[in-house]
């Protein structure tokens, strides 16, 4: 496995001071100004304006406690600038901890035999205002004038349907085989009796078994095991949990409209 697979994993190192912390960025000016001893260069070098690099070596040299950089006369219109012995030891340390850091990702790898599990990692560290992450490879997409419906084969062996823009699924490559996580907000979820199949215009329908019950005084979460470990959350009024008299292990239907389904992919 080449290390470009790893860019998403390779935590950015950082300085920790008393006073505050020097980012990833901010070491990169530094060690930048070592190498062309200009700040107008250094700034180039890393994608910075004159301007924030001058800011970033002054709040530097402010957190470090002394200076890391010297400007030779000249000033913010030209000059020289040069690493002093603390901004030079700095840097020296700063190279042999990202070597230590590639030589450990590497050795992730190949200890696993794979990314997967990495790549499990920034799933479980992605955040999101949805209740629902199901995770399903794409095994058909229907392509309109407008919108291009999208479905995907859950673990569990369903399908679910989603409904997107033509440009959004060309921009997330939504082709079959690609693996493509489904976000669903748990309001948006309808709950039915499974007694007999509801007719209704939602393009789907999951079935269920009701592992857990929170009730509160308005509003109550719905928790339904779809099958294989899959789970999937439903918000409903307190009303509604009482007249349909909702328990642990009452099977139900989940219904939820293609267009309520937001869906993303690893980058």
């Amino acid at each position: 496995m080449s290390e470009e697979g790893l860019g998403s994993f390779v935590a950015p190192i950082a300085l920790a001071t008393r006073a505050g912390e020097i980012s990833p960025r901010r070491l990169s000016l530094l060690v930048a100004v070592g190498e062309t001893g200009s700040i107008s260069r250094a700034a180039k070098a890393v994608g910075m304006t004159y301007k924030a690099a001058w800011d970033a070596v002054d709040i530097m040299n402010n957190l470090a406690g002394e200076p890391l950089v010297v400007v030779q006369h000249g000033g913010r219109g030209g000059g020289g600038a040069q690493l002093t012995p603390a901004g030079e030891g700095l840097v020296r340390n700063l190279s042999r901890l990202e070597q230590l850091q590639r030589d450990f990702m590497r050795e992730v790898v190949s200890a696993t035999g794979d990314i997967t599990s990495l790549n499990l990692l920034q799933r479980m560290s992605m955040k999101s205002s949805a209740r629902n992450i199901l995770l399903g490879t794409v095994n058909k997409t229907t392509r309109g004038g407008i919108n291009t419906e999208v479905s995907l084969q859950l673990r569990t062996g369903g399908e679910l349907h989603a409904t997107v823009t033509n440009e959004s699924a060309d921009d997330l490559a939504l082709t079959p085989g690609r693996e493509a996580m489904a976000l669903i907000k748990a309001s948006w979820i309808i709950l039915a009796a499974a007694d007999t199949l509801p007719r209704t215009s939602a393009r789907n329908c999951l079935r269920g078994r009701v592992v857990r019950v929170q009730a509160g005084p308005v509003n109550a979460e719905v928790v339904l095991d779809l099958g294989d470990g899959v789970t999937l959350a439903a918000v409903i009024t307190r009303g509604s949990l009482d007249e349909m008299d909702i328990k642990t292990d009452n099977e139900m239907f989940a219904l939820i409209k293609s267009s309520h389904i937001i869906l993303g992919v690893d980058s």
